[in-house]
């Protein structure tokens, strides 16, 4: 049976994957974007439509729940997708970076979950997906505002899980690791440091959208309440959980590197005031593999 699928986030990256997805399996899709997806490389799988949406906008939001009740009557599967990315040390990352990142990731959730919860509601049925993180389980260091904004995602998934149970509505939240996408363009340039190892973990990533979007397919499919999409995310949670003192030291090392490249960045800085020439990060991890 075809179902009434609106996507936040769908005009790139997981949620476009996750929009041609659910339009091969069949549905309709409304996908919601900032920007039309007509408008990027490539045009819109058939059958989908396109409403503009800023998942910080209340009026955006009246606009999607009135596209949907016009044309649809009612909504099967809601998927709150949009998202951005911001990585930082405590004392780098400005306060204004932490609110820009909270009304998109964490915000634009509860805004979509209290303009559809009604009408599912009164269906009896639903199916509410929300894009966390990794990081929303496991929790690396200097990423502490997205970090909390995603464990905020998965705290809020697996209330609205047992909440909304009695009236019929499911609720899945999904948590990839890093994988292909352009996720790393909405960066805002705060801690130039830390956005330099997020870039690099998801250009090397070896998944891309398609491969997490057909995971989280099959999770919808099963009704799972939370999506693992990757070895290497299934990894994380479960020595988080079982291995403890592995966890922490993986943890700890990574913040030992981090600081790491804090000194170089501060003695590359002091070399380039002095007229002093040192080899980049690039450079290094050339040499590295030679």
């Amino acid at each position: 049976m075809s179902r009434r699928v609106l996507i936040t986030g769908g005009a790139s990256g997981l949620g476009a994957a996750l929009a041609a997805a659910f339009t091969r399996a069949g549905d309709r899709v409304l996908v919601t974007d900032r920007t039309d997806p007509a408008d990027r490389p490539g045009a819109p799988p058939p059958g989908e439509a396109f409403l503009r949406l800023d998942v910080t906008s209340d009026a955006d939001w009246a606009d999607a729940h009135t596209w949907v009740e016009e044309h649809w009557g009612g909504l099967d599967v809601l998927v709150n997708n949009a998202g951005v990315a911001a990585g930082g040390r405590i004392d780098v990352l400005p306060m204004d970076d932490w609110r820009w990142i909270t009304d998109i990731n964490l915000f634009g959730v509860v805004r979509g979950c209290r303009t559809f919860t009604p009408m599912m509601k009164r269906q009896g049925s639903g199916h509410i997906v929300n894009t966390a993180s990794m990081a929303g389980l496991t929790h690396p260091p200097a990423s502490g505002s997205y970090n909390a904004v995603k464990a905020a995602v998965v705290a809020l998934s697996e209330t609205l899980r047992y909440e909304l149970a009695p009236y019929g509505v499911t609720t899945s939240v999904v948590c990839p690791s890093f994988f292909r996408t352009d996720l790393a363009a909405s960066l805002p340039g705060s801690d130039p440091l830390m956005e330099q190892v997020a870039t690099r973990l998801i250009s090397r990533s070896p998944l891309d959208a398609d491969q997490i979007a057909a995971k989280v397919m099959a999770g919808v499919r099963t009704g799972r309440p939370v999506i693992l999409t990757d070895g290497p995310g299934r990894r994380a949670y479960w020595a988080k959980r079982l291995l403890r003192p592995l966890y922490d030291r993986q943890m700890y090392r990574f913040g030992q590197r981090i600081r790491q490249g804090e000194a170089r960045a501060e003695q590359d800085g002091a070399d380039r005031r002095h007229g002093t020439d040192r080899p980049t990060d690039e450079q290094r991890e050339r040499e590295r593999k030679a």
